[in-house]
């Protein structure tokens, strides 16, 4: 079986963790702030902490934006639960929008089209890899969250996704792009940063105000910086493996990602056909490939709601293909075929 997602792992990577446990640091330590250094560098960022997951991450970025009981904050439908969990945790109420046929991310139009007095935030993910416009939010006149979960390391007019928003949110679990096996991060201004630095650590503050203990530790920033000293190598792996499919594919009944050079990075090689996905899913399966939807289900299903055109679209056609650095041109070419066959059958 071919796997939809697997990590990329060496030999180093097993020696730099090893090196944190002879030396016994294991909890939050140098390793973590050096990697919170070298992604606020990547980011474009003022400052960068890690903390324990990109969900944490999310919540902490809307918290040191003030979002609190009964503030909006503007989202996807066709995204992971993750924001929904983020927003709700603050206090504050999700606003679902519909998605964007061409970044499959948020429209900004619908964005437009459902703001309230009461909006105080819009989280943007780059869905997938393919940095989205973050400009296009602007006039919404409300800070921007840059979910850069799928996407570290993409490049819109000249600078990385992460650096335009009034905060970035990373995540770093097994199968991102880069992984510390859990874990994620929040860059942005100084004091952004500094505020989620005091909330992941409960301990050693004279007030008691509410607080987290949700560190990354030294022993996965370790995996993380080792993963990181090989990361133009993931990247142009992923971009080499969409160019593959790209050729492998032409002329079958699908729609495959926009080609945008440096705006993509493709954390998923998501494509769109007019099977029911399902059953392509299970014939792939069948051939030895495992294949699945971009996203679970949208988050207006799960909560009974209509008026998401777009992610209805989306759920019923999008499929995301095996796309990672340790994916041979081989593994290419029989997950093209397998495809080819499911399509034509």
């Amino acid at each position: 079986m071919i796997p939809h997602s697997r990590p990329t792992l060496v030999e180093e990577d097993a020696l730099a963790v090893a090196r944190i446990v002879r030396g016994g640091g294991l909890a939050q330590g140098p390793e973590v702030a050096g990697l919170e250094r070298a992604l606020a560098e990547r980011l474009g960022t003022e400052d960068a902490a890690a903390v324990a997951s990109g969900s944490v991450a999310l919540e902490l970025a809307l918290r040191g934006l003030g979002i609190d009981t009964g503030d909006e904050v503007l989202i996807p439908s066709y995204v992971c639960d993750a924001l929904h969990h983020a927003v709700t945790r603050c206090g504050g109420v999700p606003v679902l929008v519909d998605a964007d046929p061409a970044t499959l991310s948020l429209s900004a139009l619908d964005a437009k089209r459902r703001i309230t007095p009461r909006t105080r935030a819009v989280i943007v993910p780059h869905a997938f890899g393919l940095a989205a416009d973050i400009d296009a939010f602007a006039p919404l006149g409300v800070p921007i969250v840059e979910d850069c979960a799928q996407a570290l390391g993409a490049v819109s007019t000249g600078r990385p996704v992460g650096s335009r928003g009034q905060a970035a949110v990373c995540s770093f679990y097994a199968t991102k792009l880069l992984t510390t096996g859990e874990g994620g991060l929040v860059g942005g201004p100084r004091a952004l940063v500094e505020g989620v630095r005091a909330a992941r650590d409960y301990d050693e503050h004279v007030d008691l105000a509410p607080r987290f203990n949700a560190k990354l530790t030294d022993l996965q920033a370790a995996l993380g910086r080792s993963q990181l000293a090989r990361f133009h190598g993931f990247l142009t792996r992923r971009r080499a493996i969409a160019a593959r499919y790209r050729v492998r594919l032409a002329g079958l009944p699908c729609r495959l990602p926009a080609d945008t050079g440096g705006r993509h990075v493709y954390h998923r090689f998501v494509i769109e056909i007019e099977r029911p996905v399902d059953q392509v899913i299970a014939e792939l399966e069948r051939r030895g490939i495992a294949a699945r939807r971009p996203v679970f289900r949208p988050i207006h299903r799960a909560l009974g709601l209509g008026g998401y055109p777009e992610a209805e679209r989306l759920w019923a056609r999008a499929l995301s293909l095996p796309c990672y650095p340790s994916l041979s041109d081989a593994d290419v070419d029989t997950v093209a075929a397998a495809l080819t066959a499911a399509l034509e059958e």
